[in-house]
């Protein structure tokens, strides 16, 4: 009878064992699940933060090009085309062999520019023209063309001089902020060579306001 006791007393003893180890084995599992939960849910946000920021950095889905693109070569086309008209006013007016060559280098440099900025439009389907409200720097009022276009002699080529800087300022503040804001890798290309060349034309121009002064 003792025996048979004894017996009784350790199966108990190991059921209760069992059932304590089974109690604990569960509690453990819960509180992985809780904490694979928890850690699942950090990873997830960690992740989607790297997405939602490369979202916002990501180059737009319409090709390597930008809004800051278009508009630097939608706004520099008229730009060009005005200095080009300047530059045809000095034939027969201009006496100066500096404004002559400042003349030379903008007909070289401006038209082939055009031309260039309006195929980069018509490949990117974007029209050559931004629409009203657009102001461009440094463009001539229709007064400026008409006092340029009365000038001759050295009145004309001072006149050039004083409009043309300016005009120039206009065309480098433009690129700069191509340079800035754009994403093609040819129109950022072009800016810069806007930037180098003109600022170039600027110093030369007041070289020669300040001689004619």
């Amino acid at each position: 009878m003792r025996t048979f006791r004894n017996r009784t007393v350790r199966a108990l003893g190991l059921t209760g064992a069992v059932a304590a180890a089974a109690l604990l084995l569960a509690a453990c599992g819960e509180d992985g699940s809780t904490s694979g939960m928890h850690h699942g849910g950090t990873t997830a946000t960690a992740s989607a933060s790297p997405s939602a920021s490369s979202a916002s950095s990501a180059p737009s889905a319409t090709g390597s090009f930008n809004d800051a693109d278009v508009m630097f070569a939608q706004m520099m086309i008229p730009h060009h085309e005005q200095a080009l008209e300047m530059a045809k006013l000095a034939d027969g007016r201009a006496s100066d062999a500096g404004i002559k060559e400042i003349v030379a280098a903008v007909e070289k440099a401006q038209d082939p520019e055009i031309q260039k900025m309006k195929a980069w439009l018509k490949g990117w389907g974007r029209p050559e023209s931004a629409g009203a409200g657009h102001s461009m720097a440094g463009m001539m009022s229709e007064q400026d063309m008409r006092r340029l276009a009365g000038a001759k002699g050295e009145d004309f080529d001072r006149a050039f001089a004083e409009l043309m800087i300016a005009h120039h300022e206009g065309a480098v503040t433009m690129a700069r902020d191509e340079q800035r804001d754009g994403a093609d890798a040819e129109a950022k290309a072009l800016a810069g060579e806007v930037v180098r060349a003109q600022t170039a034309e600027i110093t030369e121009l007041r070289k020669i306001l300040d001689r004619l002064r």
